[in-house]
């Protein structure tokens, strides 16, 4: 992300991987708090955090008020990474080993825990704790709804219509995109409207970002993304890049996504084979105007405000459409 917008992530970020450092440490069994820290180390973003403190700017407070919001929705965000992580086998995140491959299974779950129990433990001592609990504990619980529904439908033989597809990423991933704009939101002590339509803005953001980010792990380059060719395919996700692709694909192409889809066992050059097909069908334009029209509805959300926080989120808005990694 470049520009007025990326300079405002990186502050954002510095800001809050310090707070993380300081929240990620523990006097007793320090291997946990190593393993529970690896991914959040590693890199990554921080949009959440970033959505938490521009909202709450946004609303008349400040970026200090909104840290522990902030902190909350980063470390929730990690510890979805190391249970999906997990559930789906994968080896590689950030560039670095998964935390059960570094770790262990058993330890990369005590990390998770540990990621989920110091997220409620900093909103505890927010000055706002039981509005940001109740709707970080509701975002938790629409996650996993989300990842079950994921789960379900990687799992069947039926082709679901885009309808369900979104509202699994409505669950698994931008219900936490809205509750860090509404966090921080309560953060600044807003009204239940603004904080509504905070949300509003957060989920449809969301939402924009999974489309994008579907797209990007089907046909993104790995040389750049530093994920695994076609593991989408091979695990049968159901995401709209391959939903598309299943549908409009014909002869060889269509043989050779189906071949895959879902089949653990494919082989590396079945799977290259899967992705240059779906590449060459051209969806990366039709997929991105979806991604659109969330950003869209989102951009709608902010209507009537100004200002550098305003514009700051509108930026993240451009970038999450637009982005290739």
């Amino acid at each position: 992300m470049s520009g007025p917008g990326g300079a405002a992530l990186a502050r954002s970020a510095a800001r809050v991987n310090a707070d993380l450092a300081r929240r990620m440490r523990g006097r007793a069994a320090p291997a946990l708090y190593e393993a529970a820290a690896h991914l959040v180390s590693s890199g990554g973003k921080r949009l959440r955090p970033h959505m938490a403190i521009k909202s709450c700017e946004l609303l008349g407070g400040t970026a200090a008020a909104a840290m522990p919001a902030a902190a909350a929705v980063e470390m929730i965000h990690n510890f979805t990474l190391v249970h999906d992580d997990i559930m789906d086998n994968d080896e590689v995140r950030h560039g670095v080993p998964t935390v059960h491959r570094r770790f262990g299974v058993p330890v990369a779950i005590l990390a998770g825990d540990v990621l989920f129990s110091r997220a409620f433990e900093a909103v505890s001592g927010a000055g706002r704790p039981a509005p940001l609990a109740a709707q970080l504990a509701a975002a938790c619980t629409e996650v996993c709804e989300g990842q079950m529904l994921d789960i379900e439908m990687a799992s069947s033989s039926r082709m679901p219509p885009e309808s369900e597809y979104l509202e699994m990423v409505s669950k698994k991933t931008a219900a936490l995109f809205g509750a860090s704009c509404a966090m921080g939101a309560a953060c600044a002590g807003a009204a239940r409207r603004d904080i509504s339509r905070m949300s509003s803005f957060g989920r449809s953001l969301g939402i924009a970002f999974q489309i994008t980010d579907d797209l990007i792990g089907v046909v993104g380059d790995p040389a750049v993304t530093k994920k695994p060719v076609g593991n989408d395919l091979r695990e049968g996700k159901k995401s709209l890049p391959i939903l598309m692709a299943v549908a409009s694909a014909r002869g060889a192409a269509r043989a050779s996504i189906t071949r895959c889809l879902g089949n653990r066992r494919a082989s590396r050059r079945d799977l290259a084979a899967a992705v240059e097909a779906v590449r060459g069908m051209g969806i990366d334009r039709a997929v991105r105007e979806k991604a659109v029209r969330h950003a869209k509805r989102a951009r709608r959300a902010l209507a009537g405000r100004s200002g550098p926080a305003a514009d700051e989120l509108l930026a993240l808005l451009d970038f999450v459409v637009d982005r290739r990694l």
